[in-house]
């Protein structure tokens, strides 16, 4: 097969003397990039002809950091996630539990946690609409869960239950619980989903990516139950999938890592691996160097002292690349230090991932240009929202609100900075995360002159970080960029992204590439 795309912005992504390198046609053979420019005229022959129309042929979007499988399930269930008040969540609950007599649980993905002061929900607020039938809700954040008394009575959860490892139950009220450790007590109690319905699920989730221009995905949280679901899934696009390490079970998992890795495909990959080393901070979880404001507690940092760096060790001599999340500047200081600990050892850290990177510590910006970290970010979250202003920033404080998301600052440092979406938590779409990433803005506009303006990037950097930052992330040289000889992933906009207002950009339709 042979096409030759014309008349329009050819993006390459290849940078020179500070600018990103176009052209005015692209040659296609057989799935690989043959010529661009002037050269793609005279090698095409019978190719198919694609009128670009005036509009912009780029890489195809990666996404550093998404959750396919996991974000599917949402349209399973209750739909809480675009409800804007806890009476919204309520109705919306009791009707699903009335239109499926017959499910033993009553569930959703993706409350809002700023709806609740401090982010905390009562049990009885679930009671008054679904006394009979545990209900498990998920907040947008996946790190927090909401549930009813039935549910706490099912998973034996009381006033008097002590904190699990890596887990906080809120007390007053009860009904709120806080990472996975905790949350974990009750979600082991659910049925599991049938095969068929988790490949809906997968297939659903990959056709939406794929209509948003994305080509290649890095999957951040697989578990077993995950791979025979990757397996069947239609090649939508190309992933990369982030084998969970477990702190208990680590040691354990070290057969399984290479076992799973060793039955990856050309389309679907298993080269990373996935470690949490905090929560966040809307819950109060993600670990800091320093307490949160109005309290002593720093966080919950989610391994023990020395054995992220133990696992972390022994993951990159086995040949994994590290993807660490890591929130707070407690927790980023972590993950690096585990990285220089397989440094010492290997020579080289196994190309490591930090991601969110939300609020990194001065004295550490310059270790991801030592130790090459690719400094990954969800830009959609780089905007004054509710969750930052009702629940980050009172945490935070001024001094540290005013370092979060240092993108700008890790660009000019020289790190490589990727993009992604943390699907389902915030939006899929690219284009949204750059007009974040531009303007530093929700989309009516403010704050004026964006939040910490300072960190905003341009247009060519914000693409670059969704494709050459994402396929550097992952060690890729085929992908991301347009040059000769590599992948003819692409994606096909209606306009030049550069050329409009940036608060537009999240608008530009999607084309698709014939037709």
């Amino acid at each position: 097969m042979a096409r030759l795309f014309t008349n329009g912005t050819v993006w390459t992504g290849i940078w020179r003397d500070g600018e990103v390198l176009a052209s005015h046609a692209l040659a296609e053979v057989n799935g690989r990039i043959a010529a661009l420019g002037d050269a793609a005229l005279e090698v095409a022959g019978t190719a198919q002809r694609i009128d670009l129309d005036g509009g912009f042929l780029m890489p195809g979007f990666g996404d550093g950091h998404a959750h396919p499988m996991k974000g599917g399930v949402a349209s399973l269930f209750a739909p809480i996630a675009e409800q804007t008040s806890i009476a919204g969540i309520q109705q919306v609950v009791a009707q699903w539990a009335a239109e499926n007599p017959t499910e033993p649980w009553v569930r959703g993905e993706g409350y809002d946690p700023a709806l609740a002061p401090g982010g905390v929900f009562d049990a009885a607020w679930l009671d008054a609409v679904v006394p009979d039938r545990p209900v498990l809700l998920r907040a947008s954040d996946h790190h927090t869960v909401w549930v009813n008394s039935k549910a706490l009575q099912i998973a034996g959860i009381s006033s008097t239950t002590p904190d699990p490892a890596r887990g906080t139950i809120e007390r007053e009220p009860m009904g709120t619980l806080r990472e996975w450790g905790a949350w974990r007590l009750v979600d082991r109690h659910l049925p599991p989903l049938p095969a068929h319905r988790r490949l809906q699920v997968a297939r659903r989730a990959l056709e939406h990516f794929a209509s948003l221009g994305v080509t290649f995905v890095q999957d951040a949280w697989v578990e077993p139950d995950d791979l025979d679901t990757w397996a069947q899934a239609p090649p939508l696009l190309r992933a990369n999938l982030a084998l969970l390490a477990e702190p208990e079970h680590w040691r354990e998992q070290l057969g399984w890592f290479v076992e799973t890795r060793a039955g990856g495909t050309e389309s679907v990959r298993a080269d990373s691996i996935k470690f949490f080393a905090d929560g966040i901070v809307e819950g109060g979880t993600a670990h800091l160097l320093e307490p949160y404001c109005g309290c002593a507690e720093r966080g919950l940092p989610n391994w023990p002292p020395g054995e992220l760096a133990a696992a972390v060790t022994a993951v990159v001599g086995l040949g994994f690349q590290p993807h660490v999340h890591a929130i707070g500047d407690g927790g980023i200081r972590a993950a690096l230090g585990a990285f220089a600990a397989a440094a010492s050892v290997h020579g080289h850290a196994g190309r490591p991932v930090v991601a969110h990177s939300q609020l990194v510590d001065p004295a550490d910006l310059g270790r991801f240009v030592e130790l090459g970290v690719t400094a990954n970010f969800e830009p959609l979250w780089a905007r004054l929202d509710s969750d930052q202003l009702l629940l980050s920033q009172p945490r935070l404080g001024e001094r540290r609100s005013a370092r979060q998301y240092q993108i700008a600052s890790l660009i000019r440092s020289g790190a490589n900075v990727s993009f992604g979406s943390d699907w389902p938590i915030s939006s899929a779409n690219p284009l949204a995360g750059i007009s974040v990433a531009v303007t530093r803005q929700m989309p009516d506009g403010t704050p004026a002159g964006g939040w910490l303006p300072n960190e905003r990037i341009t247009v060519d950097e914000a693409l670059a970080a969704y494709t050459a930052g994402v396929a550097r992330q992952v060690g890729a040289t085929d992908f991301g960029i347009l040059r000769p000889g590599a992948r003819a992933e692409l994606t096909r906009l209606a306009v030049d992204p550069r050329t409009v207002a940036p608060l537009d950009i999240a608008s530009i339709p999607i084309q698709p590439l014939v037709g």
